[in-house]
């Protein structure tokens, strides 16, 4: 292993110069950064609503694949997100 010899450094400067590193790659690090936004999920009624379309309709619609559910604790869900997409689609 290698070993560095800091001249005319003090053991504070040194600490200090790495804590100023490291905020300025935490900061770089920030600005990249985008949190995920959670995922909005719909009730059946919701879709159905959102859509203007009876339950009915609604399963047709999943059934041929137009939107795609998800099941959860015995309840149907969809995401808002593929709901959308679906309609631009359409």
């Amino acid at each position: 292993m290698e070993q560095l010899q800091f001249v005319a450094t003090t053991p504070q400067q040194l600490r200090k110069d790495i804590n100023q590193d490291v905020k300025n790659l935490l900061n770089e690090l920030e600005k990249s950064f985008q949190p995920k936004t959670p995922e909005e999920l719909l009730s059946r009624r919701e879709t159905a609503d959102l859509l203007k379309i009876n339950l009915s309709s609604l399963y047709n619609w999943t059934k041929k694949g137009i939107l795609k559910s998800y099941g959860c604790s015995g309840k149907v869900y969809y995401k808002r997100s593929e709901v959308e997409s679906a309609l631009i689609e359409l």
